[in-house]
């Protein structure tokens, strides 16, 4: 084989093969991120909530 048939061959070859390979494409969201804050904000104003209680028990132990 001459050097000009293999590098017709490879060519031939070695396109489609490169042609398929995978390609990975960033993007960035049509909509904008959101982040619920709520889950926070309840869980401070539980802590405070419960607070209060242990004092509102201690201050006044016949409510109970």
């Amino acid at each position: 084989m001459s050097a000009l048939c293999r590098s017709v061959f490879l060519f031939a070859v070695l396109v489609p093969v490169a042609a398929c390979q995978p390609t990975v494409q960033v993007e960035a969201p049509k909509e904008p991120i959101t982040i619920n804050l709520n889950v926070k904000l309840d869980a401070e104003v539980r802590v405070k909530l419960e607070q209060q209680a242990e004092e509102d028990i201690k201050q006044n132990p016949e409510i109970f």
